[in-house]
């Protein structure tokens, strides 16, 4: 499953997702991965959570984005959750269609039954129709 955290920047979204992921650790049966584009929140996580900071991996396209998400899912087989901060940044999709790359993760989602949670820096209304259904907050 993927889940959208919408709002433009400034809104409150970094803040809802660690609430979020903080929340959810208390209950996850398997591990759990945070991934943003720096290690600024790094101690407002718990500590059960893996911080992976993608800026340090030289990804250039969304494309290699997927491929560095499906070998982190590779070598963690009791990965349950990933949350992405500042996803149109760390996959690369600023100023382009988030479509594909969200059905792509969807399918990953269904296949390894890994759910994803994202915070995408548009508006609820500026996302494309087929992606609006993930939305679970909107700032």
């Amino acid at each position: 499953m993927v889940q959208l955290i919408a709002g433009k920047k400034g809104k409150g979204k970094t803040k809802q997702l660690l609430d979020k992921v903080n929340t959810e650790i208390k209950d996850a049966q398997g591990n759990v991965v945070y991934l943003d584009k720096s290690t600024k929140h790094m101690f407002e996580l718990n500590n059960k959570i893996r911080l992976i900071n993608v800026s340090d991996y030289l990804i250039t396209n969304s494309d290699e984005f997927v491929g560095f998400i499906s070998g982190i899912i590779s070598q963690d087989h009791d990965l349950q959750q990933m949350y992405f901060d500042s996803f149109l940044k760390i996959a690369c999709l600023e100023e382009s269609d988030i479509s594909a790359t969200i059905a792509k993760l969807d399918e990953i989602s269904d296949k390894f039954h890994v759910n994803f949670v994202l915070s995408v820096s548009l508006d609820e209304s500026e996302l494309p129709e087929d992606v609006k259904s993930k939305v679970i907050i909107s700032l």
